[in-house]
């Protein structure tokens, strides 16, 4: 299956591949595996029970890069995954993922993705999902995705998950279960624009002893867009978590941040922090002062704002 300018395009914007990369690798095209491989250390397969793709990094590999972006080029394709991401114990992996869609016709193009990941006793993960839409103005981007994350004891995680541009709806759904000594870290950086509409649900249940939880949100929403976030982290033993929510609001957008954090054992520590606001116009002049135009000034501040 030959990929187009348009695909690597959006595999550029998403995974910041410009070729096939070494290493393991799935390239989701318009539906079907257009490219796949496994490494010593590394299997890619499909699972027979839910048919999407598993991939499991062996126990005790160090360094190792799997790349399994997802890209949609054909007009008003709706696509569906149930995949599984296993590191295995002791291994330390980092998994690059992602979506883009391009869609050129008045249809819409949506993608599902369903994601279970496992990190294993004592494993590290580092995983990495942005999505991306371009096309025509009026041609309806959609993409949907769900995380649910087992964090066995002694493992952790860090996930970051962006939101670039382009994407019309998007409802994001991430549930994470931390095992005693795990710790896991979620940053999610969201930008909407135009009419597009973006829902966030984070929940992360620290169930063992000294577990540990940090989830960091940021948002810019511009014109008439609304983006929506709500977030938990439930402390059911000995833990400690953080939850940070920070977000500027332009044009005619709408913000709305419910922050959650919920003690269900005396020895858990949980703290929070929230704010919507403008950009700051002393920001502005400053950089105005430069040389700078004011357009130029303020995709400046949003970019450093969602860095």
């Amino acid at each position: 299956m030959n990929l187009t300018k348009i695909d690597w395009n959006i595999m550029d914007k998403v995974a910041d591949l410009h070729n096939v990369p070494t290493g393991a690798v799935n390239i989701r095209l318009n539906g079907q595996a257009a490219i796949r491989r496994s490494t010593p250390n590394v299997c890619v397969t499909n699972s027979p029970e839910t048919g999407g793709l598993v991939v499991e990094f062996r126990a005790g590999v160090q360094g190792e890069i799997a790349h399994v972006p997802v890209v949609l080029s054909e007009p008003g394709l709706k696509d569906a995954v149930h995949n599984t991401f296993i590191v295995g114990e002791g291994a330390d992996a980092t998994l690059i993922a992602g979506c883009g869609i391009h869609s050129g016709c008045h249809q819409e193009s949506r993608h599902d993705g369903l994601h279970e990941i496992i990190v294993k006793k004592g494993g590290r993960l580092r995983y990495i999902e942005k999505h991306y839409g371009e096309g025509e103005e009026d041609s309806p981007r959609v993409l949907n995705p769900t995380a649910k994350i087992i964090i066995e004891e002694n493992a952790h995680a860090e996930l970051e998950m962006v939101q670039i541009e382009g994407v019309n709806s998007t409802k994001r759904v991430t549930e994470a279960q931390i095992a005693a000594k795990g710790s896991i870290k979620i940053t999610e950086r969201l930008l909407t624009t135009g009419k597009q509409e973006a829902f966030s649900e984070i929940s992360i249940f620290m169930q063992g002893s000294d577990s540990n939880a940090q989830i960091l949100s940021r948002g810019v929403a511009q014109d008439q867009s609304r983006q929506i976030f709500q977030a938990a982290l439930v402390g059911q033993d000995e833990c400690n978590g953080h939850l940070e929510c920070d977000a500027i609001i332009m044009d005619q957008a709408y913000i709305q941040s419910i922050p959650e954090i919920r003690a269900e054992d005396a020895r858990a520590v949980l703290t929070h922090e929230a704010a919507i606001g403008k950009i700051a116009g002393e920001q502005l002049l400053k950089l105005m002062s430069l040389g700078i135009s004011e357009s130029e000034a303020i995709e400046m501040i949003i970019q450093g704002f969602l860095r």
